[in-house]
Protein backbone atom coordinates (compact mmCIF):
# COMPACT_ATOMS: atom_id res chain seq x y z
CA UNK A 1 0.00 0.00 0.00
CA UNK A 2 1.10 3.64 -0.24
CA UNK A 3 0.65 6.78 1.97
CA UNK A 4 -2.32 7.91 0.51
CA UNK A 5 -4.03 4.65 1.11
CA UNK A 6 -2.68 4.06 4.85
CA UNK A 7 -3.94 7.58 5.56
CA UNK A 8 -6.78 7.27 4.27
CA UNK A 9 -7.50 4.01 6.96
CA UNK A 10 -5.57 5.65 9.38
CA UNK A 11 -7.99 8.31 9.36
CA UNK A 12 -10.55 5.97 9.23
CA UNK A 13 -9.79 4.14 12.19
CA UNK A 14 -9.04 7.32 14.43
CA UNK A 15 -12.66 8.52 13.55
CA UNK A 16 -14.38 4.85 14.21
CA UNK A 17 -12.30 4.60 17.88
CA UNK A 18 -15.06 6.37 19.09
CA UNK A 19 -17.52 3.86 19.15
CA UNK A 20 -15.13 0.93 20.36
CA UNK A 21 -14.56 -1.32 18.22
CA UNK A 22 -13.71 -4.76 18.91
CA UNK A 23 -12.36 -5.52 15.28
CA UNK A 24 -11.89 -3.97 11.92
CA UNK A 25 -10.93 -6.08 9.15
CA UNK A 26 -9.60 -5.73 5.64
CA UNK A 27 -10.99 -8.19 2.58
CA UNK A 28 -11.18 -8.54 -0.82
CA UNK A 29 -7.87 -6.93 -2.77
CA UNK A 30 -6.78 -5.14 0.15
CA UNK A 31 -6.19 -8.29 1.69
CA UNK A 32 -5.60 -10.52 -0.98
CA UNK A 33 -2.50 -8.96 -2.45
CA UNK A 34 -4.36 -8.22 -5.71
CA UNK A 35 -4.91 -4.27 -4.27
CA UNK A 36 -4.42 -1.77 -7.17
CA UNK A 37 -4.46 1.94 -5.73
CA UNK A 38 -7.40 4.13 -6.95
CA UNK A 39 -9.08 1.06 -8.47
CA UNK A 40 -9.34 -1.18 -6.39
CA UNK A 41 -11.87 -1.05 -3.43
CA UNK A 42 -10.97 -0.64 -0.17
CA UNK A 43 -13.37 -3.54 1.57
CA UNK A 44 -13.33 -3.30 5.27
CA UNK A 45 -15.80 -4.79 7.97
CA UNK A 46 -15.70 -3.44 11.45
CA UNK A 47 -17.42 -5.10 14.55
CA UNK A 48 -18.84 -2.65 16.80
CA UNK A 49 -19.63 -3.70 21.00
CA UNK A 50 -23.51 -2.96 20.90
CA UNK A 51 -26.46 -2.76 19.16
CA UNK A 52 -26.57 -0.55 16.45
CA UNK A 53 -28.69 2.39 17.49
CA UNK A 54 -29.75 5.58 15.79
CA UNK A 55 -27.23 7.51 17.42
CA UNK A 56 -24.58 5.03 16.22
CA UNK A 57 -26.01 5.66 12.46
CA UNK A 58 -25.65 9.31 12.99
CA UNK A 59 -22.06 8.97 14.02
CA UNK A 60 -20.78 6.67 11.48
CA UNK A 61 -22.57 8.68 8.70
CA UNK A 62 -20.83 12.01 10.20
CA UNK A 63 -17.23 9.96 9.96
CA UNK A 64 -17.53 8.93 6.32
CA UNK A 65 -18.66 12.42 5.59
CA UNK A 66 -15.80 14.19 7.06
CA UNK A 67 -13.75 11.47 5.30
CA UNK A 68 -14.98 12.70 1.72
CA UNK A 69 -12.03 15.34 1.28
CA UNK A 70 -9.51 12.40 0.96
CA UNK A 71 -8.95 11.46 -2.29
CA UNK A 72 -9.39 7.66 -2.23
CA UNK A 73 -12.55 8.23 0.27
CA UNK A 74 -15.25 6.58 -2.43
CA UNK A 75 -13.68 3.30 -2.80
CA UNK A 76 -13.77 2.93 1.18
CA UNK A 77 -16.55 0.76 1.95
CA UNK A 78 -17.07 -0.67 5.52
CA UNK A 79 -20.15 -2.98 7.02
CA UNK A 80 -20.54 -3.09 10.33
CA UNK A 81 -21.79 -6.05 12.66
CA UNK A 82 -22.22 -6.78 16.49
CA UNK A 83 -20.75 -9.75 18.33
CA UNK A 84 -24.63 -11.03 18.84
CA UNK A 85 -25.12 -11.14 15.52
CA UNK A 86 -22.03 -11.67 13.65
CA UNK A 87 -22.51 -15.13 13.02
CA UNK A 88 -25.92 -14.77 10.89
CA UNK A 89 -25.48 -15.18 7.55
CA UNK A 90 -28.71 -14.45 6.43
CA UNK A 91 -28.91 -10.57 8.46
CA UNK A 92 -28.07 -7.31 6.12
CA UNK A 93 -25.89 -5.04 8.25
CA UNK A 94 -25.14 -1.95 8.18
CA UNK A 95 -22.61 -0.63 5.67
CA UNK A 96 -21.56 2.20 3.78
CA UNK A 97 -20.59 2.72 0.52
CA UNK A 98 -21.27 4.29 -3.24
CA UNK A 99 -21.67 7.54 -0.60
CA UNK A 100 -24.29 6.04 1.12
CA UNK A 101 -25.38 4.16 4.12
CA UNK A 102 -27.89 1.12 3.57
CA UNK A 103 -27.54 -2.67 4.89
CA UNK A 104 -26.34 -6.01 3.01
CA UNK A 105 -25.42 -9.37 4.22
CA UNK A 106 -21.73 -10.14 4.47
CA UNK A 107 -21.45 -12.98 2.00
CA UNK A 108 -20.02 -16.21 2.59
CA UNK A 109 -17.61 -15.38 -0.26
CA UNK A 110 -16.07 -12.38 2.43
CA UNK A 111 -16.84 -14.50 5.14
CA UNK A 112 -14.32 -17.19 3.42
CA UNK A 113 -12.18 -14.54 2.89
CA UNK A 114 -11.68 -13.85 6.25
CA UNK A 115 -11.34 -16.65 7.53
CA UNK A 116 -8.64 -17.37 4.65
CA UNK A 117 -6.63 -14.09 4.31
CA UNK A 118 -8.03 -11.60 6.09
CA UNK A 119 -6.05 -8.88 7.59
CA UNK A 120 -6.70 -7.32 11.01
CA UNK A 121 -6.33 -3.42 11.20
CA UNK A 122 -7.19 -3.64 14.55
CA UNK A 123 -8.59 -6.20 17.47
CA UNK A 124 -9.76 -9.36 17.64
CA UNK A 125 -9.14 -11.78 14.50
CA UNK A 126 -12.26 -12.54 12.26
CA UNK A 127 -11.86 -16.64 13.23
CA UNK A 128 -12.49 -15.18 16.70
CA UNK A 129 -16.07 -13.91 15.77
CA UNK A 130 -17.09 -15.24 12.38
CA UNK A 131 -18.13 -19.69 12.38
CA UNK A 132 -15.82 -20.93 9.08
CA UNK A 133 -18.18 -21.45 6.04
CA UNK A 134 -18.36 -24.92 5.10
CA UNK A 135 -17.22 -25.70 1.39
CA UNK A 136 -21.17 -26.66 0.32
CA UNK A 137 -22.18 -23.58 1.38
CA UNK A 138 -19.60 -21.87 -0.45
CA UNK A 139 -20.15 -23.39 -3.69
CA UNK A 140 -24.03 -23.55 -3.41
CA UNK A 141 -24.01 -19.71 -2.97
CA UNK A 142 -21.67 -18.87 -5.91
CA UNK A 143 -24.12 -20.83 -8.30
CA UNK A 144 -26.89 -18.80 -6.63
CA UNK A 145 -24.95 -15.34 -7.33
CA UNK A 146 -24.45 -16.31 -10.90
CA UNK A 147 -27.71 -17.74 -11.55
CA UNK A 148 -30.31 -15.55 -9.58
CA UNK A 149 -28.21 -12.35 -10.39
CA UNK A 150 -25.45 -12.23 -13.04
CA UNK A 151 -27.56 -14.08 -15.31
CA UNK A 152 -30.92 -12.11 -14.98
CA UNK A 153 -28.62 -8.65 -15.41
CA UNK A 154 -27.11 -10.27 -18.82
CA UNK A 155 -30.39 -9.79 -20.66
CA UNK A 156 -30.26 -5.92 -19.61
CA UNK A 157 -28.11 -5.21 -22.71
CA UNK A 158 -27.43 -1.11 -21.62
CA UNK A 159 -25.76 -2.26 -18.45
CA UNK A 160 -22.72 -4.11 -20.33
CA UNK A 161 -21.45 -0.46 -21.43
CA UNK A 162 -20.12 0.51 -18.45
CA UNK A 163 -16.74 -0.84 -17.08
CA UNK A 164 -17.59 -1.81 -13.69
CA UNK A 165 -20.64 -4.59 -14.71
CA UNK A 166 -17.95 -6.03 -17.95
CA UNK A 167 -15.00 -6.27 -15.40
CA UNK A 168 -17.51 -7.28 -12.52
CA UNK A 169 -19.31 -9.67 -14.29
CA UNK A 170 -16.33 -11.69 -16.03
CA UNK A 171 -14.29 -12.01 -13.66
CA UNK A 172 -16.60 -12.90 -10.91
CA UNK A 173 -17.73 -15.91 -13.34
CA UNK A 174 -14.17 -16.62 -13.61
CA UNK A 175 -13.98 -16.68 -9.88
CA UNK A 176 -17.18 -18.58 -9.04
CA UNK A 177 -15.79 -21.32 -11.44
CA UNK A 178 -12.84 -21.51 -9.39
CA UNK A 179 -14.89 -22.07 -6.28
CA UNK A 180 -17.42 -24.43 -7.70
CA UNK A 181 -14.62 -26.46 -9.29
CA UNK A 182 -11.66 -26.78 -7.01
CA UNK A 183 -12.83 -25.02 -4.01
CA UNK A 184 -10.93 -22.37 -3.37
CA UNK A 185 -11.36 -18.50 -3.56
CA UNK A 186 -8.69 -16.54 -6.44
CA UNK A 187 -7.96 -13.19 -6.78
CA UNK A 188 -8.75 -10.85 -9.32
CA UNK A 189 -5.32 -11.05 -11.11
CA UNK A 190 -5.72 -15.33 -10.88
CA UNK A 191 -9.59 -14.70 -12.33
CA UNK A 192 -7.65 -12.81 -15.41
CA UNK A 193 -5.01 -15.16 -16.37
CA UNK A 194 -8.13 -18.52 -16.02
CA UNK A 195 -10.43 -16.11 -18.26
CA UNK A 196 -8.83 -17.09 -21.87
CA UNK A 197 -9.49 -20.63 -20.73
CA UNK A 198 -12.40 -20.48 -20.19
CA UNK A 199 -13.06 -19.08 -23.47
CA UNK A 200 -13.30 -15.53 -22.59
CA UNK A 201 -13.08 -13.12 -25.62
CA UNK A 202 -9.22 -12.14 -25.23
CA UNK A 203 -10.00 -8.22 -26.43
CA UNK A 204 -12.15 -7.87 -23.52
CA UNK A 205 -9.90 -9.86 -21.53
CA UNK A 206 -7.40 -7.79 -22.19
CA UNK A 207 -9.37 -4.90 -22.09
CA UNK A 208 -9.98 -5.52 -18.54
CA UNK A 209 -6.34 -6.11 -17.53
CA UNK A 210 -5.16 -2.64 -19.28
CA UNK A 211 -7.40 -0.63 -17.05
CA UNK A 212 -6.70 -2.82 -13.78
CA UNK A 213 -2.97 -2.84 -14.50
CA UNK A 214 -1.48 -0.93 -17.13
CA UNK A 215 -0.79 3.06 -16.98
CA UNK A 216 -3.57 4.32 -18.58
CA UNK A 217 -1.87 8.05 -19.50
CA UNK A 218 0.18 5.88 -22.56
CA UNK A 219 -2.94 3.80 -23.05
CA UNK A 220 -3.88 3.79 -27.31
CA UNK A 221 -7.36 5.07 -28.24
CA UNK A 222 -9.70 3.13 -28.10
CA UNK A 223 -11.39 2.03 -31.27
CA UNK A 224 -15.05 3.59 -32.70
CA UNK A 225 -18.02 1.83 -30.62
CA UNK A 226 -15.27 -0.12 -28.68
CA UNK A 227 -18.13 0.10 -25.91
CA UNK A 228 -20.95 -1.51 -27.55
CA UNK A 229 -19.17 -4.14 -28.79
CA UNK A 230 -16.96 -5.08 -26.12
CA UNK A 231 -20.75 -5.49 -23.98
CA UNK A 232 -22.31 -7.37 -27.24
CA UNK A 233 -18.94 -10.09 -26.61
CA UNK A 234 -19.24 -9.99 -23.25
CA UNK A 235 -23.04 -10.71 -23.18
CA UNK A 236 -22.66 -13.11 -25.77
CA UNK A 237 -20.06 -15.65 -23.76
CA UNK A 238 -21.47 -14.31 -20.27
CA UNK A 239 -25.22 -16.15 -21.31
CA UNK A 240 -23.99 -19.41 -22.29
CA UNK A 241 -21.19 -19.80 -19.68
CA UNK A 242 -23.36 -19.05 -16.93
CA UNK A 243 -26.23 -21.56 -17.79
CA UNK A 244 -23.41 -24.26 -18.38
CA UNK A 245 -22.09 -23.53 -14.66
CA UNK A 246 -25.24 -23.20 -13.32
CA UNK A 247 -26.51 -26.42 -15.19
CA UNK A 248 -23.27 -28.21 -14.21
CA UNK A 249 -23.14 -27.68 -10.35
CA UNK A 250 -26.77 -26.70 -8.93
Amino acid sequence: MSRRTDALLDRFLTGLAALDPAAVWAHGSLAGGDYREGRSDLDLVAVLPGPVTPRTVWALARLHARLRGEPLAPLLHCTYLTPGSAADPERRYLTWAHGELFRRPVTPVTRRELHDFGRVLHGRSPRAVLPPVPDGELRAFVVRDQREFWRPHVDRPVLWRQDVWVDLGLLTFARATATVRDGRLISKREALDLLPGLGAPAEVVDDIARRRYDDLRTAPPEAADWTGRRAGLTRGYLAPAIDALVAAYA
